[in-house]
Order: structure tokens, then C-alpha cells, then sequence
């Protein structure tokens, strides 16, 4: 029995619950036999409204196991469907995920608060519903290292462990992670009541996402279609900048896509290393449906998903029409992609002002990608390497590859390009340099770095490792004295036999 608590006080303000009957299973967490705060993120707290100096994180981990509910909390399962690796399956939902509510932050953002690994739901599908310390430790760290390169993203409020065993491969300690979104409204919302002809409950959901995400669009007799068109802009941002950091998440299917455009659900990703558009690190994905390359393709498979489930709000009288305009939005995902895409790269490139025909940047970008990869360099220090360059130190970027004379003839038609800057901002700047640099991480979370500190705290309990690493990634772009060996790839038999996994 839950009984409400004032441990935190959350200003609760459940649309999703209150608006939406229909759309979920109102579902209680389990009471868990031990637990214990693991990671508190006391600057999220801050955002959300909590007084993050004054919460007992003894108490506080109560709360963020389920163990007890904060007063005014309405914990739900959320329904949803979804195509997994092509194939669809009519009822997925929420089946160790719990809604505890919204709270409108700091900032005046709606923001979800939701447990994961909190036990079983009617959408559970025979699973138990829980999750292991490592999988909780990896979605906080490598949410939090999204967040701080800058990309839109789910984060962790809290990592607690629950004191009890969970069976995977093997016995494992249980945790839970409280994960706090812009919604939890995916794909597979969309396709749960499309499938069932529920046209009446697709309405109200894009009513809802639209209120929500797309506010400037209530009142639009297209509303519809511009939803559609809202949803794909933020895909093809969220897409280009995955791509620009070599970020593989794993596992695209249609439930694990948001429409509000963040990153969601964090289960065998992984960021590349040697650069490859064929790089795939998950268990699951063992015909590299999800490889690094098709990313963007696949967000377009997935958004005409979506768009099927909007085609007869879109125009519920001429169908033609509604798929032809439809389709028009579909189409035009790529050019709009690849256009986003070139404007990072360009910045990461050392462009300040584009010129008037992208072809020349496009081309010198496309063939710098071939350079790492037909010379198997590291994605992340290529680019990096790239600002001491522009500062007229080479040596580093050089040392990348297996001679100079690999590089030289790009890197010649590279400074021919900075050279035609307006400014003064040429190839031997601090000022181009220092703008690469701000755009070109030095650290991100290294897949060998990654493991040791979830085998760390998965066998020995021990945190330590999870803490630094957490810290370094917390500031991606500076590079700090002492720091090297986080900046530098996993030994290659690492990565030749690496393989991530789901957690479930």
C-alpha cells in the first residue's frame, strides 16, 4: 500500500492523465526491499521546481524507487505500439515504465517525471518489469553526456538500487532510474489507436502533442499536416546531430522515436569510434538495420509511419490529397536533414559564412568522412584535431594517420577553404580554432570507459569510476590537463568483439 509522501513535493499538473483516459493503465510501482540513492542529479532538481539543498537523500530514495509516491502523483502505464526492426507488433506500452506525472519547470516547460524498472505492468508481456544497475547507470550517463553536448535528450533525476537480485545472464543487483522528459508520447502512440481505428483517440492524441509541442499551431485549419512537418523538422535536427557526434542508438523502432524530438530510451547505444558507416554495437541488431549510416534513413521509415496514422485527420474527405501532401513532408526529410547536417559540419569545419553553392562543403565534408574512414581513425579526435590545424600545429591530426602524406592533399583543399573566409578568421586564427573547438568534443563516453564503470558498480558496488566518467563528459568540450587517457579510443580487440545490450 502506497502512501502519499512529503518527502518531495512535485507541483503536479497531469494533463496526459486527466485529458487522455483510454491511453493507459493506471498502475502502482512495486515496494522494493532496500533502497538506496545511488546518483541524485541535484541540478535537474533545481529545474523541476525541487529544492535540491534541502531534500534528505536518504528519505529521497523512497521516492525514487516507488516505494512511496509523492502526494499528487497518478502513476501510469502509457500504451503505445510500434514497428520493432520492421515488424509490427499492435501492443508494446510501458511494460517496466511508470508515468508518475508533470510538472511544469523553472523555465516554463512541461516536463514527464517517470520511474523505469519499477516492476510490471498489464503491457509487461511476461517480463518482470525491473532493471539491473548497469543498464540504469548507462541510461543516466550517456542521457547526461547527450545533454551536455547539446543535443535534445531524456535525463536522469535519480539512479536508486533497490537491495534485491534481478535475473539476466545472471543475478544482478536491481535499480531504478527516474527519467524526466518532454514527453513520452512516441511513434507507437500514434500507431497503438491508428491500428485499432480508434480515429477519434488519434484525433484527440495529436490535439494533445499539438497543445504540447507545437502550441503555435492550435487553431490551424492544417494542423495536422504542419504536425507532421513540426515532428520531421525535429527528427531531421535530432538526426544531424547524432550523426555529427557518431552517436549509434541501437534500436530505432517506432516505439523508441519521440515526437517531441528528443532522445529516448538508451538501451545497447554507443558512440563510434573508428569511423564506419557500418558500425553496430548491438546485441539485437544483427543485421545492421540500425547501423550507423542508415540512421537517417530510418528516422524517414519511421516518420511515414507516422505519417500513415495522420492521414485521415490530414484531410478526411479527398484521402489522395492527404497522402500526396503527406508524402510531399516524407520526401523532403532528407534534403532538410543533409541540410541541417551540412551546417554542422561546416561549423565543425571552421565555415563561418557558408558560401553560395553548398556542393564544394558538401563534397569536402563527404570526402573527409571517407579520409577517417578508409584510414580507420578515431571519429571524435579526427574532428578534434582538426582546431590544432587551423592554429598551424598539424602534428596531432597527423599522428591520427598512418602518414602525412594520407592527408595532405585534402588538408591542402581544407586551408584553401578557410582561407576564403571575409574576416580575418583564416587558417592560422586562435579564433577558428577556438570556434571548432566548441563545436568538437574532446570527450565523449568511451565504450571501454562506459563498461569498466558499470562493471565496476554492477560487481563491487563501487561508484567511482561512474563518478568521473560522469564528470568528464559533464564539460565535452574542454579539454582538461590529466584527463588524456578519457580522450583516447578503446584498444581495438575491445572494440572488435564489443557488443551492447537492451537490459530488459
Amino acid at each position: 500500500m502506497h502512501q502519499p509522501s512529503t518527502v518531495i513535493q512535485f507541483r503536479w499538473d497531469n494533463s496526459y492523465a486527466e485529458r487522455l483516459p483510454g491511453f493507459y493503465v493506471s498502475c502502482a510501482p512495486l515496494v522494493v526491499p532496500n533502497p538506496v540513492l545511488l546518483r541524485f542529479n541535484s541540478r535537474l532538481a533545481e529545474e523541476l521546481g525541487l529544492n535540491a539543498g534541502k531534500i534528505d537523500l536518504s528519505l529521497a530514495a523512497q521516492i525514487f524507487s516507488g516505494s512511496e509516491l509523492p502526494a499528487g502523483a497518478q502513476p501510469l502505464a502509457q500504451a503505445y505500439a510500434g514497428h520493432q526492426f520492421g515488424g509490427f507488433v499492435s501492443q508494446l506500452g510501458d511494460g517496466r515504465a511508470l508515468l508518475l506525472g508533470e510538472v511544469v519547470d523553472c523555465h516554463g516547460r512541461r516536463r514527464d517525471i517517470a520511474l523505469k524498472g519499477s516492476g510490471p505492468t498489464p503491457f509487461s508481456r511476461g517480463g518482470d518489469g525491473k532493471a539491473a544497475v548497469g543498464p540504469v547507470l548507462r541510461e543516466y550517463l550517456i542521457g547526461e553526456a547527450m545533454h551536455a553536448l547539446g543535443i535534445p535528450t531524456t535525463r536522469a533525476l535519480a539512479a536508486v538500487g533497490t537491495g534485491e537480485l534481478v535475473m539476466r545472464e545472471r543475478p544482478l543487483p536491481g535499480a531504478i532510474l527516474t527519467r524526466v522528459a518532454a514527453s513520452h508520447i512516441r511513434v507507437g502512440t500514434f500507431e497503438y489507436f491508428a491500428a485499432r481505428r480508434q480515429y477519434d483517440h488519434v484525433r484527440a492524441l495529436a490535439d494533445f502533442v499539438i497543445e504540447r509541442h507545437d502550441p503555435n499551431l492550435m487553431g490551424e485549419a492544417n494542423r495536422y499536416l504542419l504536425l507532421l512537418k513540426a515532428v520531421a523538422e525535429r527528427q531531421a535536427a535530432l538526426l544531424a546531430q547524432w550523426m555529427l557526434v557518431g552517436f549509434i542508438h541501437g534500436v530505432m523502432n517506432t516505439d523508441n522515436m519521440a515526437v517531441s524530438g528528443e532522445t529516448i530510451d538508451y538501451g545497447p547505444c554507443a558512440f563510434m569510434e573508428s569511423c564506419s558507416p557500418h558500425a553496430v554495437f548491438s546485441s539485437i541488431d544483427t543485421g545492421g538495420r540500425y547501423a550507423y549510416g542508415n540512421q537517417p534513413m530510418i528516422a524517414r521509415w519511421n516518420l511515414s509511419r507516422f505519417a500513415e496514422t495522420l492521414l485521415s485527420l490530414i484531410n478526411d474527405t479527398a484521402p489522395d490529397r492527404a497522402l500526396t501532401e503527406a508524402t510531399d513532408v516524407i520526401n523532403g526529410f532528407m534534403s532538410r536533414y543533409q541540410a541541417l547536417w551540412l551546417s554542422g559540419a561546416r561549423a565543425k569545419l571552421g565555415f563561418a559564412i557558408a558560401p553560395a553553392d553548398d556542393e564544394e562543403d558538401s563534397l569536402l565534408a563527404q570526402d573527409w568522412l571517407d579520409l577517417l574512414e578508409q584510414h580507420a581513425v578515431d571519429f571524435t579526435l579526427g574532428w578534434r584535431r582538426l582546431a590544432d590545424a587551423a592554429e598551424g600545429n598539424p602534428e596531432l591530426l597527423e599522428a591520427l594517420f598512418p602518414s602525412a602524406d594520407a592527408l595532405r592533399p585534402w588538408l591542402e583543399r581544407w586551408r584553401r577553404r578557410l582561407a576564403q573566409q571575409p574576416t580575418s578568421a583564416t587558417a592560422a586564427t586562435a579564433a577558428t580554432a577556438e570556434a571548432m573547438r566548441a563545436v568538437n568534443p574532446i570527450y565523449i563516453p568511451r565504450n571501454h570507459r562506459v563498461e569498466e564503470a558499470l562493471a565496476s558498480a554492477t560487481n563491487n558496488g563501487d561508484l567511482i569510476l561512474f563518478e568521473q566518467l560522469l564528470d568528464v563528459i559533464a564539460h565535452p568540450y574542454d579539454e582538461r590537463p590529466g584527463l588524456e587517457d578519457y580522450a583516447q579510443p578503446a584498444p581495438r580487440e575491445f572494440t572488435a568483439c564489443y557488443k551492447t545490450f537492451c537490459g530488459t
